[in-house]
């Protein structure tokens, strides 16, 4: 039983009813997601009729700062925070490094910062080099044979000098999700800082922050059915205190002050099409999931549908003896982006997918550090097949038929 109409959601897409993507069955979410019809209506309305200079004194420049300002509004909502933890960047690795730089600022030499090797690039890069300012970098590490986060390990790293915890809440690889709210737990416990990388998690529900504890939340919009760009959520009394990264003249504005280069201002406002999409997401749903607010339905639904369809997907996969998935294989503590090590390369085996119509890709996925930890030459990849909410059952079944195909 789904607790989505398939057909229903599909309809809010535009793609599905692309004439060039027919018989196409997209398995390459985790690189982005297709677009959601309220996001291209308002980005559309936004280039027509508002493309000037916002927050002026005449009329088209006042509605375009009102877009603007609803889409703050609305992302905030949809995560269970005031507008004013919403900041807007040019892409989530853009926001990360302007964040690693405020922090450069704001740590002290003798400091120190918890790491994870699970984590993309631009989570972990950005930290990593606060060591060039004295600051002390500490690596909670993966087990080597799951690609898995133990919170033993993370505990061990932990006492009155770590200042900062940036993990990820789900691997863009092993497809874990972290137990974010015991992890920003154990930071309070040390009066440290979190900052979550939700880049991976995000398109299988907007969570809600306040109950997550985190400080810092980053994802980025083109992966949650909106627009190409990066969005943090920062606690504001964190925000105010991080040494300002804009134009001096603009440090008592506190969206200005983590986004030097301000990002597309019609994206921006298209962006609040992103939380009308979880609301139909909701309205399709119905009574088929709980949750206080639309938002916490539409993120129930999501994760139930994904659930149910990627159960098929792994225990096809635990039935083959000559592969290796990495992280958890029980579907329910896993956001469905499959990661698979196979003896050749990952990009040789979505080629040859590409052949049967599904789209998947092979590489290391900015998770260099990860694959390395794995004993994975981050050269020679792995496949991935990631979904959303909207993949069908019939997808999947065809997804494993090719798979039976190609690997051998």
């Amino acid at each position: 039983m789904l607790p989505l109409d398939p057909v229903r959601i599909r309809e809010l897409f535009p793609a599905f009813s692309e004439p060039s993507l027919k018989d196409q069955a997209f398995f390459e979410n985790a690189g982005g997601s297709y677009t959601a019809r309220p996001v291209i209506d308002l980005l559309e309305n936004y280039y027509h009729a508002l493309k000037v200079q916002p927050y002026g004194v005449y009329p088209a420049s006042q509605a375009a700062g009102e877009a603007m300002n609803l889409a703050y509004d609305r992302v905030a909502a949809a995560l269970n925070v005031t507008a004013d933890w919403i900041h807007f960047g040019p892409s989530t690795s853009a926001n990360t490094y302007v964040l690693g730089n405020a922090f450069a600022g704001w740590l002290k030499p003798g400091d120190a910062i918890v790491v994870t090797n699970q984590d993309h690039e631009a989570n972990t890069g950005a930290w990593r080099k606060l060591a060039n300012h004295g600051v002390e970098v500490r690596e909670w590490q993966v087990d080597p044979e799951t690609g898995c986060l133990d919170l033993a390990a993370l505990d061990a790293l932990l006492d009155a000098k770590v200042r900062v915890i940036a993990a990820p809440h789900c691997s863009n690889i092993a497809g874990e999700i972290n137990p974010v709210a015991e992890i920003a737990s154990r930071a309070k416990s040390v009066n440290a800082v979190t900052v979550i990388d939700g880049v991976s998690y995000a398109p299988h529900g907007l969570p809600d922050l306040k109950a997550l504890g985190a400080d810092i939340y980053l994802f980025s919009a083109y992966k949650t059915y909106g627009p190409h760009q990066g969005i943090m959520a920062v606690r504001p009394s964190l925000a105010s205190s991080l040494p300002n990264q804009g134009h001096f003249f603009n440090e008592a504005k506190p969206r200005y002050r983590l986004t030097p280069a301000g990002p597309d201002h019609a994206q921006i406002a298209a962006s609040a099409g992103i939380a009308d999409y979880l609301e139909a997401v909701a309205a399709i749903a119905g009574n088929n999931v709980e949750g206080a607010d639309p938002f916490r339905r539409a993120h129930a639904a999501m994760r139930a549908q994904e659930i149910a369809l990627l159960t098929p997907l792994l225990d096809w996969v635990r039935s083959r003896n000559n592969l290796r998935v990495i992280g958890p294989t029980d579907p329910a503590q896993r956001a469905p982006t499959l990661a698979l090590a196979l003896p050749e390369p990952g990009a040789m085996v979505a080629a040859r997918l590409a052949r049967h119509g599904i789209m998947a890709a092979g590489g290391n996925f900015y998770a260099w550090r990860l694959l390395k930890a794995l004993g994975i030459d981050p050269n020679h990849g792995v496949l991935r097949l990631s979904f959303v909410h909207y993949t069908t059952p019939e997808e999947v079944a065809r997804l494993i038929t090719a798979l039976e195909a190609e690997i051998t």
